[in-house]
């Protein structure tokens, strides 16, 4: 169903519609040339042609689930035959002959219709969409009902404008409460109308700022966005959007280490360390040694947005040697959250300008868990950003029931205390107990009883406390982020392009107290730069490359700055002062053997560390020989560390036919050294493996491959690196059946771990 058709002459036979995702779309009414046919997502990125199948003749396009789930629409440019090829051509027009039916006493007359159209505004809109349900069950597993719902409608409300709504749900299967029971938990649900250079859109938004450097993000919210371009008469453009809106969630990142053969669930945590969170579904980002996986039943993960729990595939085995990265949105219901964003680019030949400012902030006067007193609006207002100190006593007076677990307040040793108590003679209060710690609390679970959960105060043993619970509530803050910047790109030629950016945040952590409000602003700045060095006449390229990075130590981003192992790359552990991140290097590619790139960095805080890296990588060909490699060194020094970290990663491929063969070598050896005593520390390790791999067929279609991995670990014993464990890995994988009504795979791993 077409959405909309860019401004380009009708006379032209060339086509650029933009269309909504559904698994099989009628392209136009006619036959579609084969050349200049492509595909662009959501973002305008191309979609590779293996990725989808198309019907020329017919001009139906099949979208597979995958890219209907990353994309609620998809832009289609093409070229149609033209009319003069596809059209039928008739001496006579066969509507208007009559039937020969021998008889010459019938009459015919024609009469053009007195009677008025009754048109309907919403005579341009079509609708589809449908609902499936299923049951999957197991030996292993309790039986889950699953559902998904997609729910659209297109058309044209008038020449100019079009409109687009869509209701979708794909309900990831759990045992209780996984259905959505208001429109705020359905997956998406948005309405659009929109122009040739204008749109708005409300409901589900998805805003995303992927121009800029420090205020780069992705949120999934609830609110209203709107978007313009202004085409000038000397060719260049100007871009304007606002949107605002209600955050749906908050950006969170949990770390931990995979467990040997465990592939899940593993529990996803909010900031407090809370067990029971609700992820904003299709939010998550999910990272193994620093690679991006997909989710899916038939990719490497699925997730229960409901119960935040996250579980592998046995496709993707998990092992301990792997660290695991989850970045979410979560809902957090303490205070009303609100989100503006909006911004500007101007783009010409030589100069793009761009503009944006950012802010999410709690409304301090609408909390939503917590109805807070005066008394506890004072503790916050005393606390600043000491979340130590964001605690006030629970306990309030009540009365005596049967039903209700209450506790009366006893002197110990000058220390107020509460005891258990079912006396209605006794003063009573109703007292709510956090966990704070172990050795943090006067009080622990009583063992007494086994039917209610009851605490009793346990004495210190000198000055150690000996429990973990404490009769208190920990008060929440609103909280309050703003980014605002300008970028920026100069290319005054083809060879040589200049990049800038700087941005500056606000990060208020307690919008009751003005306490510490002394480190709330900062401000960052990046300058790069390319230059082509070199151009050949048979494409050969070289180009130069330099960045530099200055972030003041008060300056906030949205979402992370750099790649999701920035600190384990380079050891950072509590790094402090103002950061200077220098990049320099070279890159040689050719488009038929490949190319190579060698980058040095430096980056330094000004208080407690400094460090060197340097990086090569290269990916060639020669014939049927593929081969690639990535290598680092790295040497830092912080106030108490001094550190050595190389790693390399390489393999090779080559190919006979239908069948390849192939071996990859991986090597990590990180070492960590106390300045004091030049000793290295339990951080330290160091691991090498190798793999060996064969296969045959298609790996878009049918093949089947077996492999080996064999890897050592060492880590520190006695102070010195020494071999831990040796693993060895077997695996097959395979596709046996690939066709449009059935697929077969088959997928093996034997792992032995010494």
């Amino acid at each position: 169903m077409v959405l909309t058709s860019y401004g380009q002459d009708r006379t032209s036979n060339y086509r650029s519609k933009k269309m909504v995702v559904s698994d099989t779309i009628v392209i136009d009414t006619v036959s579609i040339n084969p050349s200049r046919f492509s595909i662009l997502d959501k973002n305008g990125k191309s979609i590779d042609s293996t990725d989808y199948q198309v019907d020329l003749r017919r001009a139906l396009l099949f979208i597979p689930e995958n890219i209907r789930r990353e994309n609620d629409s998809i832009t289609i440019n093409y070229l149609r035959y033209p009319d003069y090829l596809t059209r039928d051509y008739y001496l006579l027009d066969p509507k208007i002959i009559v039937e020969n039916t021998g008889s010459l006493d019938k009459l015919y007359a024609l009469e053009t219709s007195t009677n008025d159209a009754n048109n309907s505004p919403f005579d341009g809109l079509n609708a589809l969409g449908g609902i499936n349900r299923g049951v999957t069950v197991g030996n292993n597993q309790n039986a889950w009902v699953n559902r998904e719902l997609d729910l659209q409608i297109t058309g044209q409300l008038s020449e100019k404008i079009s409109i687009r709504a869509s209701i979708q749900d794909a309900n990831i299967p759990t045992q209780a409460g996984g259905y959505s029971q208001s429109l705020d938990e359905f997956d998406q649900i948005f309405i659009e109308l929109y122009g040739k250079d204008w749109n708005i859109r409300a409901g589900d938004v998805d805003l995303q700022n992927n121009n800029s450097y420090f205020g780069r993000f992705t949120k999934k919210v609830q609110g209203i966005a709107l978007g313009g371009t202004f085409e000038h008469n000397d060719g260049s453009k100007t871009t304007a959007f606002v949107a605002g809106a209600l955050v749906r969630g908050v950006f969170q990142r949990s770390q931990f280490n995979g467990q040997e053969g465990n592939q899940g669930p593993y529990k996803l945590i909010g900031p407090n360390g809370e067990l029971f969170i609700l992820i904003v579904s299709g939010s998550e980002r999910v990272y193994v040694n620093g690679l991006l996986l997909n989710r899916g039943e038939n990719e490497h993960y699925v997730i229960d947005y409901n119960a935040g729990e996250i579980k592998f595939n046995p496709t993707y085995p998990i092992t301990a040697n792997m660290r695991i990265t989850v970045e979410y949105q979560f809902t957090d219901r303490n205070y009303t959250r609100f989100i503006g964003y909006g911004g500007g680019n101007y783009t010409s030949d030589k100069l793009d300008v761009g503009a944006y400012v950012y802010s999410e902030s709690d409304a301090k006067n609408q909390p939503l868990q917590q109805n807070l007193t005066e008394e506890q609006v004072a503790i916050l207002a005393a606390a600043g950003d000491d979340m130590d100190l964001m605690v006030a006593p629970s306990a309030v007076p009540d009365t005596f029931s049967e039903n209700k677990i209450l506790y009366k307040k006893e002197d110990f040793n000058g220390m107020e205390i509460f005891v258990f108590s079912n006396d209605p003679g006794d003063e009573l209060f109703n007292v709510r107990f956090s966990l704070v710690g172990d050795n943090m609390g006067n009080y622990v679970i009583s063992e007494e009883s086994t039917i209610n959960r009851i605490f009793e105060f346990v004495p210190p043993v000198g000055l150690i406390l000996q429990g973990n619970y404490e009769p208190i509530i920990r008060l929440n803050a609103p909280e309050k982020l703003q980014i605002g910047g300008v970028n920026g790109s100069y290319h005054p030629s083809e060879k040589t392009r200049i990049d800038f950016e700087v941005a500056g945040s606000v990060n208020d952590l307690n919008l009751f107290s003005v306490i510490d409000n002394d480190d709330n602003e900062g401000f960052g700045g990046r300058f790069a730069a390319r230059q082509a060095v070199l151009r050949s006449a048979d494409t050969l390229k070289l180009d130069a490359f330099a960045s530099l990075d200055y972030i003041n130590k008060d300056f906030r981003t949205i979402e992370r700055l750099y790649n999701v192992e920035f600190n384990r790359d380079w050891n950072l552990d509590l790094p402090m002062g103002d950061q200077r991140f220098v990049t320099t290097g070279a890159e040689i590619s050719h488009p038929k053997y490949g190319g190579g790139k060698y980058e040095f960095q430096n980056l330094d805080f000004s208080e407690n560390f400094n460090g060197t890296r340097h990086i090569i990588s290269s990916r060639v060909q020669f014939s049927k020989l593929n081969m690639f490699d990535n290598a680092s060194f790295r040497n830092s020094d912080s106030d108490i560390l001094r550190s050595n970290f190389s790693s390399v990663n390489s393999g090779a491929v080559y190919g006979i036919n239908k069948a390849w063969l192939g071996a990859k070598f991986n090597l990590e050896d990180n070492q960590l050294k106390t300045i004091a005593n030049d000793s290295l520390t339990p951080l330290s390790q160091k691991f090498s493996a190798y793999e060996l791999f064969t296969g045959i067929g298609d790996s878009t279609k049918v093949y089947a491959e077996v492999g080996y991995r064999y890897r050592v670990t060492d880590s520190v014993r006695n102070m010195m690196l020494k071999k831990v464990n040796t693993s060895n890995d077997y695996y097959l994988k395979s596709r046996l059946l690939n066709n449009k009504n059935t697929q077969l795979s088959l997928f093996v791993n034997y792992r032995v771990l010494k």
